[in-house]
């Protein structure tokens, strides 16, 4: 005998409730994927309408030092195309999303694919977003040679006096993070910074810069203050990179020599001028991440603490889901 139509109708939704409660995990992931989609499609709409600050001074920037000094035009172009959804911050954020909606097998556990969503989630959020690139804007002021006005910060010189920091040159902000390089290591277990693409070429504008190498021991002894390190290191980069450091940063221990070896995450280095409340909230929340991230597992206990950050400050009602991205 055939089941009434509305009988049927509650059996569905009896047995799909019985297979949420039976993987609640599961069912937070894949809640999880829809409001990353959702927030990386908004932040696509904003750079694409003109509604990212920084984004915008990017444009400005770029523009102005293709008329100071136009010997540089090849890598102003380069950093201008963080100014929109082609450029290394902005594609990261993609790929990191694919992964962790495509590929569960990178990751340690479920919980730590979780929490790698819930980044991502707070990563693409306007506020975050617009900090993160004060990094290339102020590679941008750098390269003026004083003539830009570096945003979010404190003058270079200023930054450099006040950490006691080496000064590796025009693009040092840049310089171990993920979007725009990657520490290589030779034979003899020395690392250095390898940049991606073009970006090689922030390497040759400058006279301090020319030609060197930035050597990983140097680099941890006497990085300067960037956002990326000090504020969004734990939003910005996918587990396996945050591995993929500390294991680098154990390499450049173990073969260290003369004198005590200093980390390039012993302390923040100071020099924000000013961030959004939410950055500060993220910085403050750095801590839960540290430990699963160098051990290569995530605790429930821990990935419940982050669900709570991300609740509080930038879970959004999710609202209409507007397409993949392959339509935009």
């Amino acid at each position: 005998m055939a089941i009434p139509k509305f009988r049927s109708i509650w059996l569905v939704l009896f047995i799909f409730s019985l297979v949420a409660c039976g993987d609640p995990l599961k069912a937070k992931i894949d809640n999880q994927v829809h409001f990353v989609e959702t927030q990386l499609e908004k932040l696509a709409q904003r750079l694409d309408s003109g509604q990212i600050r920084n984004a915008n001074l990017i444009k400005e920037y770029a523009a102005q030092l293709r008329s100071l000094k136009p010997e540089y035009s090849s890598i102003v172009n380069e950093l201008a195309r963080d100014a929109g959804t082609k450029g290394p911050l902005y594609t990261n954020l993609l790929d990191r999303f694919e992964m962790a909606r495509g590929q569960p097998e990178r990751f340690a556990t479920q919980e730590e694919r979780l929490l790698e969503l819930e980044n991502l989630y707070q990563a693409a959020s306007p506020e975050l977003y617009n900090d993160a690139l004060s990094d290339p804007l102020n590679v941008l002021a750098d390269l003026s040679q004083g003539v830009l006005p570096r945003v979010n910060a404190v003058s270079r010189e200023a930054s450099l006096q006040a950490n006691q920091a080496e000064d590796f040159g025009a693009g040092s902000q840049l310089v171990g993070n993920p979007a725009y390089g990657q520490w290589s290591t030779q034979s003899n277990g020395m690392s250095f910074w390898e940049w991606y693409g073009m970006y090689a070429l922030i390497s040759n504008v400058t006279d301090s810069f020319s030609g060197r190498r930035v050597r990983y021991n140097d680099w941890a002894r006497g990085r300067d203050y960037s956002y990326y390190h000090d504020y969004g290191r734990y939003r910005y980069s996918s587990p396996q990179t945050i591995r993929k450091q500390n294991t680098i940063e154990q390499k450049a221990k173990k073969s260290f020599s003369g004198g005590s070896f200093k980390s390039a995450y012993d302390k923040n280095r100071t020099g924000a001028s000013r961030v959004s409340s939410a950055s500060r909230l993220a910085k403050n929340s750095q801590s839960t991440f540290k430990s699963k991230y160098a051990s290569g597992s995530s605790t429930s206990k821990s990935t419940q603490k982050s669900s709570r950050f991300g609740q509080s400050s930038f879970r959004s009602s999710g609202g209409s889901r507007s397409g993949g991205f392959g339509g935009k």
